[in-house]
């Protein structure tokens, strides 16, 4: 655990905590002092490994199963939140599902609807239900995480593309109006991360379905390797301490300048 603990006695939730970058970002603020709430869909048991690991280390956890997009089970699993830890502080939307690489000629009504729901509703279902615990305790914080594929939009991804870039709308409209009761709204995007999703991605992209990590890419990739869940995770915790008091409606890119 950490000396700092900078986070103690703030609440988080963090979607699809349970993998990934999701659980990155569970076990680096709970370091930092917070009680997590793990959502996750269906991997119980990754959930429960990583509540494990937190509370292993002199943390507080608890998991809960919900679909984001399903509005019902998010007011339970919110609901259950504050009920167990006495409210929300921090809203971590992390939770996603990619596209099927078709094009959009290609692309059933039902993938769209499902992806959409998934990286846009859910969040907007999720914040609305948080807002009002988060509104009474202080200093709140929405972390939303996209990608670098909303600055680039290519082809073959318009279900991912098109939630992703309505959660960065819903980010920075929040940002606006939930300013005066002192919650800040932010947004990370990463490029590929090391994670089974982005694994996944980068065999679609380099064509190599041998790919079991991201070692591969470490030659190409800025500073030599690949993007971690912990280099995203890192960027999480900063916007939801102090040092981070005077930042909303922001959109970090997190790709090592990719780009460029």
């Amino acid at each position: 655990m950490s000396n700092e603990l900078e986070l103690q006695g703030r609440v988080a939730l963090v979607t699809g905590g349970g993998r990934g970058i999701g659980r990155s970002i569970s076990e680096l603020l709970a370091a930092n002092g917070a009680t997590v709430a793990v959502n996750y869909v269906r991997d119980a048991d990754a959930a429960a490994q990583t509540v494990g690991a937190i509370t292993g280390a002199g943390g507080e956890a608890k998991a809960y199963q919900a679909a984001v997009e399903d509005e019902q089970a998010c007011a339970v699993m919110v609901s259950d939140v504050v009920a167990d830890f006495g409210g929300i502080d921090i809203l971590i939307c992390n939770a996603g599902v990619a596209s099927r690489g078709r094009f959009v000629a290609d692309t059933d009504a039902e993938e769209v609807a499902r992806v959409v729901a998934t990286h846009a509703f859910g969040p907007h279902h999720l914040s609305r239900l948080a807002l009002p615990s988060m509104r009474t305790r202080g200093r709140g914080d929405i972390v939303m995480i996209s990608s670098m594929a909303t600055s680039s939009m290519n082809a073959g991804g318009a279900p991912y593309n098109m939630g992703k870039a309505a959660m960065e709308a819903l980010a920075m409209t929040l940002a606006k109006e939930e300013r005066q009761h002192g919650i800040h709204v932010n947004v990370v995007a990463p490029g590929i991360v090391e994670t089974d999703m982005g694994i996944r991605l980068a065999r679609a992209l380099t064509g190599n379905r041998e790919m079991q990590d991201l070692r591969a890419l470490d030659a190409v990739s800025p500073f030599g390797r690949a993007c971690q869940p912990s280099d995203v995770s890192s960027v999480v915790l900063f916007l939801c301490t102090a040092a981070a008091g005077y930042v909303t409606g922001q959109r970090i890119e997190v790709d090592g300048g990719g780009r460029g």
